[in-house]
């Protein structure tokens, strides 16, 4: 039943909120899943706290028109296509290179991405699944803040027990 036209409003409402709210949007191409198969690259998108959706081509074009800045994605708006929608860049890639080496298929097959403004191509699925997510560069971030302090402490220590050993040296040798 084809929606009418209140419904494509809304519909493309909806993914220009979605594209407002998230900064990384992956493009996937799903057919030749059997619904098993896409359930559980749905759950495993859910569980990296990723949403995971089928849209018309035609409505994704629409919302990306009124946002601007996504006019080198329409190439990838070919054959069926749905969309990941988080704030990680690297999350999704990470989910579809795991579920492709779980399934015996190529698919889903990468179409491209759109991560803060940069457009990366289905030749780069690789490189995006190796970023760091958030968590893991506030980690190294962290560390990186720790390290000087935890440097200091060391040396205050190592001073304090060279000192002591100093105090212990003289007297012994005042008593000799």
């Amino acid at each position: 039943m084809p929606l009418t036209k209140d419904q494509k409003h809304e519909q493309v409402a909806a993914i220009a909120e979605k594209l407002d709210a998230h900064n990384t949007i992956y493009l996937t191409d799903y057919i030749g899943l059997t619904v098993e198969e896409v359930t559980k690259l749905r759950r495993a998108f859910r569980a990296a706290g990723v949403q995971y959706k089928v849209f018309k081509n035609t409505m994704i074009r629409r919302a990306m028109e009124d946002k601007g800045g996504f006019d080198e994605l329409y190439g990838q708006l070919s054959g069926p296509t749905a969309m990941a929608f988080t704030n990680d860049p690297a999350g999704p890639a990470k989910v579809i290179k795991k579920f492709l080496s779980e399934v015996d298929k190529d698919l889903p097959r990468f179409k491209g991405a759109f991560i803060d403004g940069a457009i990366f191509d289905e030749s780069q699925l690789e490189m995006l699944s190796s970023l760091k997510s958030r968590d893991e560069l506030l980690g190294d971030i962290m560390g990186l803040l720790m390290a000087p302090l935890s440097n200091v402490v060391a040396g205050l220590q190592a001073q304090g027990s060279t000192l002591v050993g100093a105090v212990k040296a003289i007297a012994e040798q005042a008593e000799a």
